[in-house]
C-alpha cells in the first residue's frame, strides 16, 4: 500500500490529461444513472480499501472547517470556538479556516483520528466520490486522485464503466 501512495502523485499527474477529458466529457452529458453508479464504485472500492492504512488525506492535506464544525468540535474539547480556532486553525487565502499545519493535529501515530466521532464535514466526506451529481465536483475529484489511492481507482473503473 505504501508504495502505490508514494508513486499516487505520479500516477495522478500521468493521468490528468486523459482525466481532464473524461470529466469534461462527463460534464457535457453525464448518464442519467451516474449518482447510482458512483454509489456503486465507491461502496465496492470501500470493501476493499482500508483508511486506516492509509490517512493519506490527513498526512498531506487539511480539511475547510465550517463554522458547524468550530462549534461541535470546540465543545468536544469544552472550548469556546475561538479558543479552538486560535489554537488550531488559520484563515487561507480564500477565506476559509483551515488548519494550522499538516499533518493533522488531530491523526493519531496509529492512523486513527482523535476527534473523528465529531470530525469535520469535509472529512467525513471526503473523497466525495458518492456525492450527488459527482460530474460537478471533477476540478476536485482531479486534485484527490493524486491523495486518495481509493479516489484514484474509483475513477479507473470509472473510465471503463462509462464509456
Amino acid at each position: 500500500m505504501q508504495d502505490f501512495i508514494n508513486n499516487l502523485p505520479k500516477l495522478a499527474k500521468d493521468k490528468h490529461n486523459e482525466n481532464k477529458k473524461f470529466f469534461a466529457k462527463l460534464k457535457k452529458k453525464p448518464p442519467k444513472n451516474l449518482d447510482y453508479v458512483m454509489q456503486d464504485l465507491h461502496d465496492d472500492e470501500f470493501e476493499r480499501t482500508d483508511c486506516l492504512e492509509c490517512a493519506n488525506c490527513c498526512k498531506t492535506t487539511g480539511p475547510l472547517f465550517t463554522d458547524k464544525d468550530i462549534d461541535r468540535i470546540s465543545k468536544h474539547f469544552r472550548m469556546k470556538p475561538q479558543q479552538f480556532i486560535e489554537q488550531y486553525l488559520r484563515i487561507d487565502e480564500e477565506n476559509d479556516y483551515v488548519l494550522q499545519s499538516v499533518p493533522c493535529t488531530f491523526l493519531g501515530a496509529d492512523n486513527y483520528c482523535s476527534i473523528y466521532d465529531v470530525r469535520p464535514k469535509a472529512c467525513r466526506e471526503f473523497p466525495h466520490t458518492d456525492r450527488k451529481k459527482f460530474q460537478q465536483i471533477s476540478n476536485l475529484t482531479l486534485k484527490n486522485v493524486a491523495i486518495c489511492p481509493a479516489a484514484f481507482n474509483i475513477v479507473e473503473t470509472m473510465k471503463q464503466k462509462i464509456k
